[in-house]
């Protein structure tokens, strides 16, 4: 008797395992219900094969489902299918599921391997849920689970990126305090976390100060600290850096000049950004669109447009380097030295030359354009972004009304600002306070204060520059009650005035008390 169910359990087993196969998961899933309602006995490693197999064909109401049944009778998986179930479970971010399966695992006295402990843990900083990351870390560390040095670069990096830099570079302590050694990867993520935070002198010390000779370092992590240190105003620094690599084997690339090559344009450095380019030539390196158009920018902030245009007509365009990029930067640099005209007639050659305008293009010229007073022609320009399928965003509607409010077109602007409702696109808390500052500063605040209140029935609530250009507004007009009013609503969500606004209101109010 027993043999006989031995050899159908087998038989089952057999018909299963090749529906499986044959990709016929549907109709394995049958003969395994079959199998155990049938009089053979069952056993965990039956349910540990066809539960990996449904989670493996990514079937993962049914692997929950057939868990919970094997559970119930007393049997479990194997570390490893939970690892693997937990590890596929990252990809739809089942959570409550991933944590009832390591609740299990622990009562088993089991932990994740290390795949699938890495996977959810990068997950959890992915989905910025860090301080669950943290505490899943010190429970399964506890447990027995080793981290390696992709456990620590994640926590690293999902620190860094909440910019919380004293817990990352003590992750990065903890981890080399334990002998584990960092990776390239490793001092990539704590290099580029902490010098986007502003602690470049940090972010040397940790990875090239000590683990000099330890760590082949890459060009990645090289041109991280020049950008930094570049960020910071010290060229001597990058400069040094740059020098050091070439010493250890690490030739500067294309992203090292273009980095040293933003800091000289955007300092008007313009001789050493042409040395630059010239050095960069005679290494073999040819400059692309990226470093030619950090030249022009620099051209065009020395108010230099005309050689800049030159530039592009000589070099750029025969080497096929022109982009819109190219042309807004010198338009633009047109319209703010009042040369309207001039930028307009670069815009049509600009599309003569096969470069399609964008949604920047056209939001410098109907912003100069409307200042000059030529509002036909920002419509024409209007009409032609439409036509092009360029539909004005939020951002563009913003630009245009903040734009009219600063030259005085508060009329032109409220048209604005109710065109883009009306087309459906809801302003946000930037917008409203665009023009918010507009009629305020054109001494309309009972109209800047109907707007307050909409903004709020809209869904967009007020922030702290939103309330200090209402209460600036109200104590213009000498509506000091109102004042009070709304400066008792911003304290309520948490805002301060800034001393002289504060100031000024006392000082306003102990005057009036006063007469």
């Amino acid at each position: 008797m027993y043999r006989s169910l031995g050899a159908h359990r087998l038989i089952y087993r057999a018909r299963i395992s090749l529906l499986v196969k044959t990709g016929l998961i549907d109709q394995a899933i049958q003969v395994f219900d079959e199998m155990t309602q049938s009089n053979c006995r069952i056993f965990s490693i039956d349910y540990n094969r066809f539960v990996g197999v449904l989670v493996r064909e990514s079937r993962f109401d049914l692997a929950e489902h057939y868990y919970n049944k094997m559970t119930h009778q007393g049997f479990s998986l194997i570390p490893f299918t939970y690892s693997r179930f937990i590890s596929r479970l990252c990809e739809i971010k089942n959570f409550s599921l991933i944590e009832k399966l390591l609740e299990d695992m622990d009562r088993l006295g089991c932990v994740p391997d290390i795949w699938a402990f890495n996977i959810y843990l990068n997950l959890l900083c992915h989905e910025n849920r860090l301080e669950l990351a943290l505490q899943v870390f010190d429970r399964i560390v506890e447990k027995g689970r080793k981290p390696d040095v992709v456990t620590y670069t994640i926590l690293i990096h999902g620190l860094c990126k909440a910019m919380r830099f004293d817990a990352a570079v003590e992750i990065w302590r903890e981890m080399i305090d334990k002998g584990i050694s960092p990776d390239n990867k490793a001092c990539t993520v704590l290099v580029i976390g902490l010098c986007d935070g502003g602690k470049v002198d940090l972010a040397y010390e940790l990875t090239i100060g000590v683990m000099k000779g330890r760590v082949e370092f890459s060009n990645l992590i090289f041109n991280a600290l020049i950008s930094g240190f570049c960020r910071a105003g010290r060229i001597d620094k990058a400069q040094a850096i740059k020098s050091f690599m070439s010493r250890n084997g690490c030739e500067p690339d294309l992203v090292t000049y273009n980095v040293l090559l933003n800091y000289c344009c955007d300092g008007l450095l313009l001789e050493e950004a042409e040395k630059l380019m010239k050095k960069m030539e005679r290494s073999g390196m040819e400059p692309d669109v990226y470093s030619y158009n950090q030249l022009l920018k620099g051209l065009c902030k020395a108010n230099r447009m005309d050689k800049a245009y030159l530039l592009m007509m000589n070099k750029m365009e025969l080497k096929g380097l022109c982009d819109v990029v190219s042309y807004n930067t010198i338009i633009r640099a047109f319209c703010n030295a009042a040369r309207t005209r001039r930028a307009y007639k670069l815009f049509e050659e600009m599309q003569r030359k096969g470069i399609a305008p964008d949604l920047v293009t056209f939001t410098i010229l109907i912003k100069a354009f409307l200042r000059d007073g030529s509002s036909d022609i920002a419509k024409k320009l209007l009409d032609q972004m439409a036509s092009m399928g360029l539909l004005p965003d939020r951002i563009f509607y913003t630009t245009i009304v903040d734009h009219l409010c600063k030259t005085g077109k508060i009329a032109m602007a409220h048209s604005v600002f109710c065109d883009m409702v009306e087309k459906g696109i809801a302003p946000d808390v930037v917008s409203y306070n665009a023009l918010i500052n507009g009629l305020c500063k054109a001494s309309r605040v009972s109209e800047a204060m109907l707007l307050y209140e909409e903004m709020q029935t809209r869904g967009s609530y007020p922030d702290e520059v939103t309330f200090k250009l209402i209460i600036g507004g109200l104590i213009r007009e000498k509506k000091l009650s109102l004042a009070c009013r709304v400066w008792d609503q911003m304290m309520e969500k948490g805002f301060t005035l800034d001393r002289a606004v504060c100031e000024t209101l006392i000082n306003a109010i102990h005057s009036k008390d006063a007469t």
